[in-house]
């Protein structure tokens, strides 16, 4: 089974995040207003599997969630748990959510008889969509609380970031800079500010695009540096073969990558063109790695399926 076959606005925002300076630098500024507290060098990625039963009387379920980016680092001498939940598109149960992941963590330490005294959780919201959020950001914004009750309810609220309201100007590392200010730029259609990305890195640009659904935006800005659009691609495709070892997942190498690389083209032509014929998805699944690769250094300029097919053949 191969571990990853469709690339995702949260698979893109995963991968950039699983870098250590990002992600040092997106929580320095998110939760610690610029002020540098969180470095990169001690970061440690932290098991975050969380296992639940759901029991009613019509089923009995094993539920396991995984958040997205979890890790354990110090602050100012305390260790505590630091982590990212991406969400693309706005979702109305995301303080259930994040209440019931953070409560687990807490029972499994209590459980763990290693823990003297529980980690503090800090769980930061990552909202990448094209809309307002609009739904609660805390418990009690889901129903109205007697007055009486007000002073006894436990509200419970989530640190939700929309990337299309951040001020950057704190962000230190240049490149997590870069990538946050790309985002806002493809949401607002500013080709001129986009084009002034240059610096950027390549791979973190086709993130930012394959998040905002604007791959065709990046087109010029990448346009005669095929070498470096490919490899954009294969970075992407080495973290997702490397979450999915994490998961116990095992694939042939050379079976792996010919196979993740058809998965990612079809995500890819299907941002651009909208849906596949049965016909095309065929095809690609027949094509050679040496032929997927020059469609992937060619992407910009397919603009129907007889355009892939053209590559390809």
């Amino acid at each position: 089974m191969i571990p990853i076959n469709k690339v995702t606005s949260d698979s893109a925002c995963r991968t950039f995040l699983s870098n250590d300076v990002n992600f040092a630098s997106f929580i320095n500024v998110v939760v610690f207003e610029g002020e540098q507290l969180i470095r990169p060098e001690n970061l440690v990625r932290y098991e975050n599997d969380t296992a639940f039963i759901i029991n009613d009387s019509k089923r009995i379920e094993d539920k396991k969630r995984r958040r997205d980016i979890v890790v354990k680092s110090d602050v100012n001498g305390i260790y505590c748990i630091l982590g990212v939940e991406h969400q693309s598109s706005v979702d109305q149960a995301m303080v259930v959510r994040c209440a019931i992941y953070e409560m687990l963590e807490y029972l499994k330490q209590l459980e763990n008889k290693e823990y003297k005294r529980l980690v503090p959780q800090i769980m930061v919201a990552f909202y990448t969509g094209p809309k307002k959020w609009n739904v609660p950001v805390k418990l009690s914004d889901y129903f109205e609380i007697p007055e009486e009750l007000k002073k006894y309810f436990n509200d419970w609220k989530i640190i939700l970031v929309d990337v299309k309201e951040m001020d950057t100007s704190k962000i230190k590392d240049e490149q997590t800079r870069y990538f946050i200010e790309a985002i806002q730029a493809m949401y607002k259609g500013d080709y001129i500010k986009l084009h002034q990305k240059r610096k950027m890195n390549t791979n973190n640009l086709i993130y930012a695009a394959i998040i905002t659904g604007s791959l065709d935006m990046i087109k010029d800005i990448v346009e005669g540096d095929e070498m470096d659009m490919c490899e954009g691609m294969e970075r992407m495709a080495e973290g997702f073969r490397s979450e999915g070892r994490e998961e116990g997942i095992l694939v042939g190498r050379n079976e792996g990558k010919l196979e993740e690389k058809q998965n990612m083209l079809n995500e890819l032509l299907k941002v651009k063109l909208g849906s596949l014929s049965s016909n095309l998805e065929k095809q690609l699944s027949n094509t050679s790695i040496e032929k997927l690769n020059v469609l992937t250094r060619h992407i910009f300029n397919v603009n129907n399926e007889d355009d892939v097919l053209r590559i390809i053949h």
